[in-house]
């Protein structure tokens, strides 16, 4: 392990992802500012059609993203989410889903962010584009 994955990791063990990513059974399995990975149950995260609800794998794609925005946005400051949209491509039934999100813009006040969410086949199932503003953390 690289010193920065190191760094990476910690901050994510200090931060936590949060209570919904906790709720839904979000697990990062990998975490850096070029990459970061997350599993997700489709049981338990399910519309009435016993299909993973749309809704599930944008809070996937919002944990990864927004959380891979944070990191490279350092110490002092924050990154806010500021526009999510979704295209669902297929409908996962049964297993886990893994998000990759990659970033595609690093600004210093913007970060824009793809997360690709596949099934265990490796077939894509959504596509997330999150943006978030970087600005000052409270009490900086």
């Amino acid at each position: 392990m690289t010193n920065e994955t190191d760094e990476a990791l910690e901050f994510l063990r200090t931060r936590g992802s949060g209570a919904l990513a906790a709720k839904m059974g979000i697990e990062f399995t990998e975490f850096t500012v070029q990459r970061s990975v997350a599993t997700m149950p489709v049981e338990g995260n399910t519309q009435p059609a016993m299909l993973l609800h749309g809704g599930a794998y944008v809070v996937l794609g919002e944990s990864l993203g927004s959380m891979a925005a944070n990191l490279f946005a350092g110490p002092g400051k924050l990154a806010v989410g500021i526009d999510i949209n979704a295209t669902h491509t297929r409908s996962a039934t049964e297993g886990i889903v893994t998000g990759v999100c990659t970033p595609i813009h690093l600004g210093r006040s913007l970060t824009v962010h793809e997360i690709a969410v596949s099934d265990e086949q490796g077939r894509r199932c959504s596509t997330i584009r999150i943006t978030n503003l970087i600005k000052d953390a409270p009490g900086s």
